[in-house]
């Protein structure tokens, strides 16, 4: 089966942020031989004084296949490895969902896009997954976390919102790399334009300081902009700024 799995505010200033928390549950499962899991993506939600969070109120997902028989010994691991993990003052929360069995999918990515703007309780996140008969738990502090992780899960679900995890390395010739090669080296799916356009397999990037990917239409997608100073002829394209990444 496959699954989506979300957790939020398990952090403080001085350890372990959320999204290196998330890259060690990933591969527990890999580790157990459980299933195979996926990229780590992280989705930015509302920020706002009322709202306790460590730094930038994001939360983190990832996809996994798991083994039927290994979803009950998941949720019980994820539970205690969260409560062992998570940082003290933290208010960790943990989601789980089976993306097959949802029926309500545009009610739970109407709370996920809402909580990117607004402020959302906890007895609302509860009502929604019980509703939908989502896993959503707390373990530990106020367990305001439930609300982060079932935000992020309806964002991954929607495919259209976060950015992935860490930096890709890509080998190139001075910063400069065909899009053939950043598609061959990574988990990159394809390589387009903020305006929508989808460059060709020949087209040259320059790779600047950072190859972040955005999840785009359910796909890792390295997003391009024209470039500002050509380095050589015939490069066009250069990958976005983190200021620019901000917006996703």
């Amino acid at each position: 089966m496959r699954i989506l799995v979300c957790i939020d505010d398990t952090d403080n200033l001085d350890s372990l942020g959320t999204g290196e928390l998330a890259s060690i549950l990933a591969q527990d499962i890999e580790e157990k031989g459980w299933g195979k899991s996926g990229a780590v993506t992280r989705h930015q939600l509302y920020v706002h004084p009322d709202i306790p969070y460590t730094s930038h109120n994001s939360s983190m997902c990832f996809a996994t296949d798991l083994n039927d028989e290994y979803l009950n010994p998941f949720l019980q691991h994820a539970a205690d490895f969260l409560t062992r993990k998570s940082a003290e003052g933290s208010d960790p929360g943990l989601c789980v969902l089976l993306p097959e069995q949802l029926k309500g999918k545009d009610k739970l990515i109407a709370f996920g896009l809402k909580a990117k703007k607004e402020i959302i309780t906890k007895e609302e996140a509860y009502n929604l997954a019980q509703d939908l008969h989502i896993h959503l738990s707390e373990h530990g502090g106020t367990g305001q976390g439930v609300i982060g992780a079932l935000a992020g899960i309806a964002l991954r679900l929607y495919g259209n919102d976060g950015r992935f995890k860490g930096k890709f390395k890509i080998k190139s010739e001075k910063g400069i790399a065909s899009v053939r090669d950043i598609l061959a080296q990574s988990r990159i799916e394809i390589v387009k334009s903020i305006d929508g356009t989808v460059l060709a397999e020949d087209e040259l990037v320059w790779l600047g300081d950072t190859v972040k990917a955005v999840l785009l239409e359910g796909r890792c997608v390295l997003l391009v902009t024209p470039i500002e100073v050509s380095q050589a002829e015939g490069i066009h394209w250069q990958t976005c700024s983190k200021q620019l990444l901000k917006n996703y």
